[in-house]
C-alpha cells in the first residue's frame, strides 16, 4: 500500500492515474512527477517497490505543495481577500460567484436552494 502525503493511493490503478487522488496534483503534474522520480507511469501502485514509492514521495515533498498545506494556503488567500474588503472578498463573504458570472438566473451552487416567496392567503 502506497501512502503519500497522508493519502492511501488506490492499489489497482496505474501510478499515473493514482497520483491525482492527492489534492493539488492533476494528470499533467502526475506525469511530471513520474518522470522526475524515474518511475514507469504504467506501473500499478501494488507493484511499486519501496524505493520507487520513496522516490515519488521525496519528489512530491521536495517540489510541490499538496493536501493540507495547499488547502491552508488557498483558505488563507481567500481570508486575505475578505479582510481587504476588495470586490472578490465581498463576493466570497456573501457566498456569491466570484469570477463575474451572472446571478439573475443560475448560480444555484453558490447561492443554495431557491428561497420561495410566501403567498398570502385571503382577499386583497
Amino acid at each position: 500500500m502506497a501512502r503519500i502525503a497522508g493519502v492511501d493511493l488506490p492499489r489497482r490503478k496505474q501510478i499515473l492515474y493514482a497520483l491525482p487522488y492527492l489534492y493539488g496534483i492533476g494528470p499533467s503534474l502526475s506525469a511530471e512527477i513520474c518522470k522526475k522520480a524515474k518511475v514507469d507511469p504504467s506501473t500499478k501502485v501494488d507493484d511499486l517497490t519501496d524505493a520507487e514509492v520513496k522516490a515519488v514521495r521525496d519528489t512530491i515533498d521536495g517540489e510541490y505543495i499538496v493536501e493540507g498545506d495547499l488547502r491552508r494556503e488557498v483558505q488563507m488567500n481567500i481570508k486575505r481577500l475578505m479582510d481587504l474588503g476588495c470586490y472578490r472578498g465581498l463576493r466570497h463573504r456573501r457566498g456569491l460567484p466570484v469570477r463575474g458570472q451572472r446571478t439573475h438566473t443560475n448560480a444555484r451552487t453558490r447561492k443554495g436552494p431557491r428561497k420561495r416567496m410566501v403567498q398570502r392567503k385571503g382577499k386583497r
